[in-house]
């Protein structure tokens, strides 16, 4: 465990003569790999790793035997890992894998009440657990309760730090278990507590009302529909008798913040809600102006028309020879001419006119759907505040 000390045992088999020994310690993936170095009589401390210089040592009176175990004073979380004992004169190398455990006792404590389910939310964590640890929750009766997986944080030595929160609603005896353990360390923690029946409450009432108004509207080459919504919640809490008063202020802090979260969210959706009606609302003034654009092309043609009328009748005038057939052609001609431009004109004034009287159509309904949403925008707004206020 943390700031114990460990004896890292290794055996050459056989006695030895202390004064020619040449043994190292070390760990492959440190630089300078060298935590412990004797040679022929005494400690080499030229090319010690500095993490454990003052640290390790060797039990002299037992290097006869051939026994070179290290000991290793305070160890460390950044002691994890594989120390090798070497003799480079037999070139015989042993392993030892060292695990430095850590734990602390959990604290928990109750962190609110959950309007939502009419029970009380506890906290528990625990820091400076290694191995990474698991924690869990016991009821009275010693039964594991669904908390959820357990956050889970690392300091820079891999250190673990673990927490949970469980909601707990009224029981027999009200007593519960936060329990942290590490089965690889054979370490457990553990903390009660007891939460009082007056710290529950009673949801009486639980009422959502959701509504949709869907508007769609069809132009001739643009379909554009979207969704007016808003939401209303109310949640009343019954008066108990035995809540102090700083209960009952936190309970109604809990519902006005959850109150102006959703106040919140109404204005977002209607802003956007706003954003595309107004995008619409351009895109049909451009088509009103097009089609505008288009009346007067159509009405020049028909000065055209005219003038073309005018052209043949001259024409026709100031024919010499046989006037009536000469005048009876042009007319002819004449007649031809306007009937096509005629029908044309007539069949584009119509579809002007149907176009016109959809756009203008779109763009009153649009507009009051505007004006609608900025109403409803200012009411929540107003709402916000007083929520503000209370708070």
């Amino acid at each position: 465990m943390l700031g114990d000390d460990v004896v890292l045992p290794c055996h050459l088999g056989g006695s030895v003569n202390p004064d020619e020994l040449v043994l190292e310690w070390g760990r492959l993936d440190l630089n300078p790999r060298f935590v412990f170095m004797w040679f022929e009589g005494s400690e080499n401390v030229n090319e010690q790793n500095t993490a454990y210089k003052g640290r390790t040592s060797l039990f002299t009176d037992r290097l006869k035997d051939g026994d070179v175990s290290l000991r290793l004073t305070a160890v460390k979380h950044s002691d994890n890992g594989r120390f090798r004992c070497y003799n480079p004169k037999e070139m015989k190398a042993d392993s030892v894998d060292l695990l430095v455990g850590s734990a602390s006792s959990p604290g928990a404590s109750l962190s609110g009440l959950d309007v939502s389910s009419s029970g009380v939310m506890l906290d528990c964590s625990a820091a400076g657990w290694y191995p990474e640890p698991e924690m869990f929750w016991l009821d009275g009766d010693g039964n594991i309760m669904s908390a959820g997986a357990a956050e889970k944080s690392t300091d820079p030595d891999g250190v673990y730090t673990v927490s949970s929160r469980v909601t707990v609603e009224k029981r027999n005896n009200n007593n519960f278990t936060c329990r942290v353990q590490q089965r690889d360390i054979n370490q457990s923690r553990e903390t009660h507590i007891h939460v009082p029946d007056d710290f529950f409450i009673n949801e009486s009432s639980c009422s959502v009302s959701i509504s949709f108004n869907v508007i769609l509207v069809v132009m001739v080459v643009l379909g554009v529909a979207f969704i007016i919504w808003m939401k209303k919640q109310n949640k009343k809490v019954k008066k108990l008798k035995k809540i102090s008063e700083e209960q009952k202020k936190l309970i109604k802090a809990a519902r006005l913040k959850e109150d102006l979260e959703k106040s919140n969210k109404d204005q977002k959706i209607i802003d956007q809600q706003i954003k595309s009606l107004t995008e619409m609302l351009e895109e049909l003034k451009e088509q009103k102006k097009q089609l505008t654009d288009q009346m007067k092309e159509a009405e020049k043609m028909i000065e055209e028309d005219e003038k073309k009328f005018k052209a043949v009748d001259d024409e026709v005038t100031n024919q010499t020879g046989n006037m009536i057939e000469k005048k009876a052609q042009g007319y002819l001609k004449l007649k031809e001419t306007i009937t096509e431009s005629k029908e044309k004109l007539t069949e584009r004034k119509k579809g002007h006119l149907k176009v016109g009287f959809i756009t203008d159509k779109l763009i009153k309904r649009t507009n009051d759907e505007i004006n609608k949403l900025k109403e409803r925008k200012q009411e929540i707004e107003n709402h916000v505040k007083k929520i503000q206020k209370q708070l």
